[in-house]
């Protein structure tokens, strides 16, 4: 039997594209942004893409689906904002968990920045897992990085997972997949694809990952590769990025030149397939692709839920600790626990 998920705040799609790789069928997907609806509409006509603010959202349309996924906005948690949490407007994990007491999935996914670990946020975090509690879920959190799962930026992201209790002792937390391309690697096709013929050069140059893309928000942000420090670590791999170009580098581009990136290329450094095709101006395209989880850990997540929710693993005390262990992020003062290859926790340190 066939998998639902119903996707809140969808975006551009990253986390419910990711998602239905994973196996599930998208029963609904939330976006108030009628730009980015138009994208959902265009890319997946058969999902029901619902044009609304989540507060109007009638969770209990919902009831049957198996899982609930939501990367509700960043701004109140996010460092480059003013981080008043649940002062700010745009807040909505409250709405978020409306929705699923009235859907009750049997599997929610929440997700947001990284900084929504910080311990500012620790009282917050305390709250709304409490809440899920009360709603008869078992919760496990922790900070991933996106390179972990062959996507080649940093990219590290907060996520949540809740599940009924007999589904958490199935439950096994994701750990790295697969090496990441550098950017050089990922980039060189379509860097070369205007006929630069110093292509290969710059690729040999961006010899890494690329640091952490960033979306903006409709109050703040432009489509550029970040502010002065991102954009510092963008010129050490050959990146101008104080703009996003309309198309690659031609063959009179100078070899020495910085280029800039191109919206697909954009949209390959957060790991959406090519036939992912984006509606809106640069700058709203720009902010689909930058706000996005990235399509390859959403699949990572995906899995494991649908693994732990169909019952296809064996417990063991190894796949009880790796849904446990990571409890006490969410409880203590410190950065969040982040799960190694053997199923232990330890402090994620990585900036």
């Amino acid at each position: 039997m066939t998998l639902r998920t119903l996707d809140l705040c969808t975006g551009g799609g990253g986390e419910a594209l990711g998602i239905e790789q994973a196996g599930f069928a998208t029963a609904g997907a939330v976006e108030i942004d009628p730009v980015a609806c138009r994208t959902l509409r265009h890319n997946r006509p058969d999902w029901q893409v619902i044009e609304a603010d989540l507060r109007d959202v009638d969770g209990s349309r919902f009831v049957g689906v198996d899982l609930v996924a939501a990367g509700v906005p960043c701004p109140p948690f996010s460092i480059a904002g003013k981080q008043l949490g649940h002062e700010d407007e745009r807040d909505l994990f409250p709405q978020a968990l409306d929705i699923i007491e009235a859907a009750r999935p049997q599997a929610v996914i929440l997700e947001n920045v990284r900084n929504f670990a910080a311990d500012k946020f620790a009282p917050y975090r305390r709250n709304l897992v409490a809440s899920l509690r009360a709603l008869g879920y078992e919760c496990a959190a922790g900070v991933v990085y996106s390179s972990d799962f062959g996507v080649p930026q940093l990219r590290p992201r907060y996520i949540l997972v809740a599940l009924r209790p007999h589904h958490m002792e199935r439950f096994v937390w994701p750990g790295p997949q697969k090496q990441p391309p550098t950017v050089g690697e990922a980039l060189l096709p379509l860097m070369a694809a205007g006929g630069w013929p110093h292509a290969r050069v710059w690729a040999a140059r961006a010899n890494s990952i690329a640091p952490t893309l960033v979306g903006g928000s409709k109050k703040h942000g432009g489509p550029d590769l970040g502010p002065t420090r991102a954009r510092k670590a963008w010129r050490e791999l050959g990146v101008d990025g104080l703009g996003i170009a309309n198309a690659p580098p031609d063959a009179d581009f100078p070899r020495e030149a910085l280029p800039r990136l191109t919206l697909p290329m954009v949209a390959r450094l957060q790991g959406f397939p090519e036939d992912w095709a984006f509606a809106g101006t640069k700058t709203a395209v720009y902010r689909q692709i930058g706000n996005a989880l990235p399509p390859p850990v959403a699949r990572a997540f995906g899995i494991a839920i649908a693994e732990a929710i169909a019952d296809t693993r064996v417990p063991t005390a190894h796949s009880r600790r790796s849904a446990t262990a990571l409890q006490p992020s969410l409880f203590g003062t410190q950065v969040c626990f982040a799960q190694d290859a053997t199923g232990a926790a330890g402090a994620s340190t990585r900036e």
